[in-house]
């Protein structure tokens, strides 16, 4: 049987679309850490500290002991008061001490 000659030709380019940065910011930038705890201090304004407790067993002894840490949180509009449990989530700096910001107000 006789071959035709076969012109190669290239699959045709995807269309131009928008930029993928502009319609699904979240999926590059990846998760954010969350962390829940308990605030500490609402006096500064828009600002909160919230101190996180967290169980972990000890390296050598294996004993579960607590670590507390403090964050400073970005509360915009300054609605979480001492003594409340809340959510904060992780974002760029916004001062000194601020990488964190108020997601929601979890109880009292």
């Amino acid at each position: 049987m006789a071959e035709e000659p076969s012109t190669s030709v290239p699959p045709p380019l995807p269309t131009s679309a928008p930029s993928s940065a502009a319609t699904a910011p979240q999926s590059q930038r990846g998760s954010r850490k969350t962390r829940v705890g308990e605030v500490i201090s609402s006096g500064m304004n828009k600002t909160i500290v919230v101190r996180t407790v967290t169980r972990v067993p000890h390296p050598k002894f294996g004993k579960i002991v607590k670590q507390q840490k403090k964050f400073y949180a970005h509360d915009e509009e300054n609605k979480a008061k001492n003594g409340e449990t809340v959510r904060i989530m992780e974002t760029r700096p916004l001062s000194k001490l601020k990488r964190w910001r108020l997601v929601e107000i979890v109880g009292k």
